[in-house]
């Protein structure tokens, strides 16, 4: 199964951490949004789109090409994201989206992140460490249960 992961880490590569590990264990390819080609997720079997949540979505850069990507024939992904609160409600508008240019949705994985944008940095953020040991060992984990869905 030919895998990337696309991402977008900002302030303190949380997403990062996550994105690699995952990558790892799907020996998979990963890419920062920024260096990513729509034309070449068509050669890929499984993408994962992942960013930190701003503002209750992911990240406008990987919003903004996941609206660049052409339409797709139910090619298989997954969606990530790291966040104050850890929580997958989050993912709506980017699963939306991705569901809109003809993906399909095999999974997601959400994990609490050190956040310290808008006026939580007044007071150093909250989460601070995270994403830790375990949220990475359960992103393995979520990573490895994706090989039995593809």
């Amino acid at each position: 199964m030919k895998t990337l992961i696309v991402y977008t880490s900002v302030h303190h590569q949380n997403t990062e951490k996550v994105a690699k590990v995952m990558a790892e264990e799907l020996e998979a390819d990963h890419i920062h949004t920024g260096n990513a080609q729509p034309e070449t997720l068509a050669t890929y079997d499984l993408i994962g789109f992942g960013s930190g949540i701003y503002f209750g979505k992911h990240h406008k850069t990987l919003l903004q090409f996941v609206e660049t990507l052409p339409p797709m024939t139910q090619k298989r992904a997954f969606v990530f994201s790291t966040s104050g609160d850890g929580k997958i409600k989050h993912h709506a508008a980017l699963k939306e989206k991705l569901v809109t240019r003809g993906f399909a949705i095999v999974d997601e994985f959400c994990c609490k992140g050190w956040d310290t944008v808008g006026p939580l940095k007044l007071f150093g953020g909250i989460n601070k460490g995270k994403p830790d040991e375990k949220d990475l060992a359960a992103a393995r984990a979520f990573a490895h249960g994706l090989k039995n869905k593809v």
